[in-house]
């Protein structure tokens, strides 16, 4: 497995060579194994454990057998342990949503704070079998059937292209040991459910199941690129932008001999799960709307028009200038701080740390701009940020509400989103300024 797993980061991660990585590990096979195979590689990578103390003594003896790990392959361990319980119940979440909420948070901070490049995961082809059957049995689009992307920003899954049989051996063969969790084996979650009791029955069935389900998926690929290309011409010739909504044009929707598909793809991105609501939409009265968690979708004569819940319309479009010696700035979306501090922070997405030597001042917060580009910390090389937008799905409502600030023509931060690699501090930093949004 080693070289062809060496083959796979040579071919189509190697943008991986050279870069500080940190290797998300729980002690289970997966992730020991990937730790095994990027160390065997010389990649530069750390590990980083969550403990979410779910398991009593079992997850303490996970934290132990990492530690043991990191010194066997000389490798630096970061731990960190979370009341994942008490998250859960304040955040009205169920236990393994909660940790999953906690793990990508604290993954955030490796690339914002401590300046790793990219974070690794050890997803397999498996797993991505299995969230298929997961979303198939949920009632999902095309996108749901996609799969687990293999680089998703700077989240990177080397294991994807291999099975569950293939880390198996080669834990056989190197004679690997590793920590099993026992909640894996309960059946009362449906991921294991469908590992132990279904996806055998599916292997047995044809010994090439799980290939011909990879090329299924290559094909579902393709043809979401074909319907995302297409939908991108009807979006054009269908929507219009008014203010901060959207409007659809009923009648050119009509004209379709089926609108209801293109409906779904047009407003997909909204968290709308009353469909057939949405799709009476269509003939129903002036005035009839249809929520979702975000936004409002509002029957108005010829129109359907898409808004934000309560959003506020019509609020000049300022740019905002801020000189060196200011502290803080109200805008009409909210408050911005600005402090020189000795030392970086762990911090939310709402608060940026930046090398202040880099910045030409006054800075400005306006509107992004056709056009614009920046350098996102944790990638290579620039990115325009309509294609950042694009990657991130943003859809046109949310993007006409992003703003960027900026130094001179340079984009600094995307609020809220991301910040610039170019004002990133380093050890040669001499001024920390903390920006933070409220």
């Amino acid at each position: 497995m080693i070289s062809t797993f060496k083959k796979h980061i040579d071919e189509s991660l190697s943008f991986l060579k050279n870069k500080k990585l940190i290797l998300t590990i729980s002690g289970g096979i997966d992730s020991v194994v990937l730790a095994h195979l990027c160390h065997d590689l010389g990649l530069n990578i750390a590990l980083a454990h969550c403990n979410f103390n779910l398991r009593g003594a079992e997850s303490d003896g996970d934290q132990a057998f990492l530690v043991q790990l990191a010194k066997d392959l000389d490798l630096e361990l970061f731990i960190e342990s979370f009341n994942t319980k008490q998250y859960a119940e304040d955040a009205k979440l169920s236990i393994q949503m909660a940790a999953r909420e906690l793990r990508y948070r604290w993954f955030e901070e490796f690339v914002n704070v401590k300046h790793y490049d990219y974070v690794l995961t050890a997803h397999h082809a498996d797993d991505n079998l299995e969230t298929f059957l997961i979303n198939l049995s949920r009632g999902t689009g095309i996108e749901g059937l996609t799969g687990i992307p293999e680089v998703n920003d700077y989240i990177v899954r080397p294991l994807l292209p291999f099975s569950r049989a293939e880390i198996i051996d080669f834990v056989k063969e190197n004679n690997i040991k590793w920590r099993e969790d026992s909640s894996n084996s309960s059946t009362k979650y449906l991921r294991n459910k469908l590992r132990h009791d279904v996806i055998p029955v599916l292997k047995g069935i044809n010994l090439k199941w799980l290939q011909n389900f990879k090329n299924t998926q290559d094909h579902l690929h393709d043809s979401k690129t074909l319907i995302d290309d297409y939908m991108t011409q009807v979006y054009k010739d269908i929507a219009v932008l008014d203010g901060d909504n959207i409007k659809f044009n009923i009648s050119k929707l009509l004209k379709f001999p089926n609108p209801k598909p293109y409906l779904y793809e047009l407003l997909k991105s909204y968290k709308f799960t009353a469909w057939d609501d949405i799709y009476n939409l269509l003939e129903a009265q002036s005035g009839k709307q249809v929520f979702s968690e975000t936004h409002r979708l509002l029957k108005d004569r010829g129109f359907l028009i898409l808004s934000l819940k309560g959003s506020q319309n019509n609020i000049l479009e300022l740019d905002y200038k801020i000189s060196e010696d200011l502290n803080s700035i109200e805008t009409s979306f909210g408050t911005f701080h600005f402090e020189t501090v000795s030392e970086l922070q762990a911090a939310p997405n709402t608060t940026i740390f930046v090398d202040k030597e880099f910045l030409k001042f006054p800075l400005t917060i306006r509107k992004w701009e056709q056009g614009d580009y920046f350098f996102p910390l944790g990638m290579r090389g620039k990115k325009k940020l309509s294609k950042y937008f694009k990657d991130e799905k943003l859809s046109l409502l949310e993007k006409e509400h992003v703003w960027v600030l900026t130094s001179g023509k340079d984009i600094v931060w995307v609020i809220k989103r991301r910040s610039d690699n170019r004002f990133k501090v380093s050890a040669d930093t001499k001024q920390i300024l903390k920006v933070t949004f409220e």
